[in-house]
């Protein structure tokens, strides 16, 4: 089996990143500013809090991207609003040859929108479906991996789809990848990105959607009423978990580099290979040697691993997470729901992993 993680940042460049944020924080707000929870409502002129309209102004500039837009529904709503910025029932959208996400799979089935296949790692492949359905209205990109062997260059991609159609609107999502990896998609010629910030350790419910201005001006219509609006302190809460977010997970990375290291030393006997891959969120794939991945699971959970998660890498999910490979991994491969599981470190080191693993698969085995 082979997998192709997306690189991770090192430790120095996410603290170059934290810091670069913290400066542009402070060409925005006065310092008392900061110390406060922001205002609330729907501000004459701007239809949202002063403080929210603030903190999109930071995020667009510190991604270098023409506008920024809190939306409700963490990053599947930040998706859907993207979508219906330039899709229209029976439209054909581009995609990957590859289980869709589900919750973006049910949003482009509830608006009626057409997926059209394409390999992306075959550049030729995506030219000829390009140019056989000259009525494709956009593309949709998945900057992590959607099945195991995926390998795409996400700037490659997006690069060929605009040689054939420059114009074409092309969104990425970008969950699990965004402040991990070197660029999102609107920083390497995306139209508009799109991820979750309770994946970034912020508040709970909120997306964020980067790009150009002519899309999320339209987004801003679909958002009029109060209702709709991302208050001031859910927007500095946001922002909050976005200057601790870089260095927490080039933490996390370096730690699953060395526990996939100790696992294919022979650190924890039952243990077949280890992998990193990107299923969504970057994780160590373990292969069982025998089919015992649910009593693993199981046992790990009374160790004191977390079961499941809660956003994925929310601000309230530290102990290392221990659960089934993702839904869209298995829809490729059915048969690893007995023989592997992913490991996600989240706040915890080598040591606990290592442990909890350990007597997991002693358990399993007696």
């Amino acid at each position: 089996m082979e997998t192709t993680p997306l690189k991770s940042i090192s430790l120095e460049e996410a603290q170059q990143r934290q810091f670069s944020l913290i400066d542009v924080v402070t060409r925005h707000f006065r310092g008392e500013e900061i110390l406060s929870l922001g205002d609330l409502g729907v501000v004459k002129g701007l239809n949202k809090p002063r403080y929210t309209k603030k903190v999109e102004d930071v995020f667009a500039e510190f991604f270098g991207v023409e506008r920024a837009k809190f939306v409700r529904g963490a990053g599947t709503g930040a998706l859907r609003y993207g979508f219906m910025s330039f899709l229209k029932p029976n439209d054909k959208l581009l995609v990957h040859q590859a289980p869709i996400y589900p919750t973006s799979k049910t949003t482009l089935e509830t608006m009626g929108v057409v997926p059209v296949y394409a390999d992306y790692h075959h550049h030729e492949e995506i030219k000829e479906v390009l140019k056989r359905n000259p009525d494709i209205k956009g593309a949709l990109i998945q900057h992590t991996r959607q099945q195991i062997g995926d390998h795409y260059d996400l700037a490659e991609t997006i690069g060929v789809i605009k040689s054939i159609k420059p114009t074409l609107p092309i969104i990425t999502d970008d969950n699990y990848a965004a402040m991990k990896v070197e660029h999102i998609g609107a920083q390497v010629g995306a139209d508009l990105a799109t991820f979750s910030l309770f994946k970034l350790l912020g508040p709970e419910g909120i997306g964020i959607i980067l790009g150009k201005g002519e899309f999320i001006d339209k987004i801003e219509k679909f958002n009029y009423s109060g209702g709709s609006q991302v208050q001031g302190h859910e927007a500095l809460e946001a922002l909050r978990g976005l200057v601790y977010a870089p260095v927490m997970l080039a933490l996390q990375a370096q730690v699953n580099d060395q526990v996939v290291e100790f696992l294919n030393n022979g650190a924890v006997p039952g243990v077949k290979k280890a992998f990193l891959a990107n299923a969504q969120s970057k994780v160590l794939l373990v292969e069982l040697e025998e089919p015992i991945a649910e009593e693993v699971l199981q046992h790990a959970n009374e160790l004191g691993a977390a079961p499941n998660p809660v956003g994925a890498e929310s601000k309230y999910e530290f102990v290392p997470m221990f659960y089934k490979v993702s839904g869209t991994f298995l829809a490729a491969d059915p048969t690893l729901a007995k023989t592997m599981i992913r490991i996600n470190p989240l706040r915890s080191g080598p040591n606990t992993i290592i442990r909890i693993l350990k007597e997991s698969i002693n358990r399993a085995n007696h």
